[in-house]
């Protein structure tokens, strides 16, 4: 078992030192001076972390990692627990340059998605989510970059009803972003496409979340940030294939021109909804990005969206939930998963799920009209979005229950994680 020994205030170093006594919950060790110098525990990546976590409630904001035992990962998970929504801290990284460049990169993404999920509604509505991601990644892809944003009624025109819809309630239109990343010919063929939930705040509309469940609601655009951040991290890694990017944004507000329980909205592609809770807004939104993704013939298709409270109860908030028809594609995502030091966990998919939502008026419901969804919650949303992917392309749903943090814990402060932009990096280089 390595362990972690501070020789400075700001000096941690990967070690083979005797523990001293134990301090703590967590099997951390800290010696007299309350310097860090051991880690126990199976998994030696999430002991990393939450002694990071130790160090920056001890009010420590510098840190040089030193030493030889650090590997990416070692340092990346440190990072992570060291990371808080408010500025001023700073890690000094160890290694090779090629370690430290990686870092580096992995940081300015990061940065960028957990300052885009930490921001408050009022500052961050879905017209302005839409251009800032655009803006970021024009910035990183210079002329390989174009794009188009499509806000309120113009929606309508281009038949993206479930935006629209949603957000018609809000004073902010909706919006969708397109973008498209081609470092290749014109007229190369797209190789992946990818989908974001962007709900800059979400109130539940007339299913009106309670005043403890909306608080935190400023991070259901995490979807959007999270494939963002991940096309970014990826196009600062020399990426050379095409890439074309959806995000759904809109404001889940109540007002006259709210959408309304027993609406029916008809999609695009023909399949009729009927709105049996407004607070199942996300899989709405996500129906038209799958359709444009769908449209462009990519072969693969990867959704990310803060999605259901049913994922979270599943796996907890250290596990993204994911769900594809093809196993391949799971195992894939579990692999590139693995590499980076991130957690994924595969729940069920299958054809039925797609009927599990059933409506006596509509071809189906955006949910079970009982509480919560009822059982398989998370299945359930994810059946229902399948219904609007191209049976042609290969697909990966990430439920992201890991996300966000309502409060600090072991592991991450509290805000953003930026858990999954990692995952989904790997993914689009392949």
């Amino acid at each position: 078992m390595s362990e972690l020994k501070v020789t400075e205030v700001m000096r941690v170093e990967l070690t083979k030192d005797t523990p001293a006594a134990h301090w703590g919950k967590a099997d951390v060790t800290f010696n007299a001076e309350g310097a860090l110098v051991h880690l126990g525990g199976g998994d030696e990546l999430r002991q990393i972390q939450m002694a990071a976590r130790k160090l920056r409630n001890q009010g420590i904001s510098t840190v040089a990692l030193v030493g030889s035992l650090w590997d990416l990962n070692s340092q990346w998970v440190f990072a992570q627990g060291f990371a808080t929504a408010k500025p001023g801290y700073k890690i000094q990284w160890c290694g090779d340059d090629a370690v430290q460049a990686e870092l580096q990169r992995r940081l300015e993404v990061a940065t960028f998605a957990r300052q885009l999920i930490n921001d408050t509604p009022e500052n961050l509505s879905p017209v302005k989510l839409a251009q800032q991601a655009a803006k970021w990644l024009a910035e990183l892809g210079g002329a390989k970059v174009s794009y188009r944003i499509i806000e309120g009624e113009a929606l309508l025109e281009e038949q993206w009803i479930g935006i629209h819809a949603v957000g018609r309630g809000s004073e902010r239109p909706p919006a969708m972003l397109e973008l498209d990343f081609n470092p290749l010919s014109a007229d190369a063929p797209v190789s992946v496409a990818l989908v974001g939930k962007g709900i800059t705040f979400d109130s539940g509309g007339y299913s009106i979340k309670a005043s403890e469940g909306m608080l935190g609601m400023k991070c259901d655009m995490g979807g959007a940030a999270t494939v963002t951040a991940a096309l970014g991290l990826a196009i600062k890694s020399g990426l050379n294939k095409r890439v074309k990017l959806f995000l759904c944004c809109a404001e889940n507000l109540i007002s006259g021109r709210a959408y309304k329980l027993g609406d029916i909205l008809t999609y695009k592609n023909g399949v009729t909804v009927e709105v049996v809770n407004t607070d199942a807004e996300g899989r709405l939104v996500l129906a038209d990005g799958l359709q444009a993704a769908s449209a462009t013939g990519a072969p693969f298709i990867i959704d990310a969206a803060t999605l259901t409270g049913a994922a979270v109860m599943a796996v907890g908030s250290n596990y993204n939930a994911i769900f594809s028809p093809q196993t391949e594609v799971l195992q894939l995502a579990q692999q590139k998963a693995s590499t980076v030091a991130e957690r994924v966990w595969p729940l069920p998919l299958d054809p039925w799920h797609k009927d599990m939502c059933p409506s006596a008026y509509a071809d189906t419901a955006n949910s079970r009209p009982v509480k919560g969804g009822g059982a398989g919650g998370a299945s359930n949303a994810a059946g229902f979005l399948w219904r609007f992917v191209s049976p042609e392309a290969k697909w990966l749903h990430v439920d992201l229950a890991a996300a966000f943090e309502d409060s600090a814990s072991a592991l991450w402060g509290a805000g953003a994680t930026t858990h999954g932009v990692l995952t989904i990096s790997e993914l689009i280089k392949g």
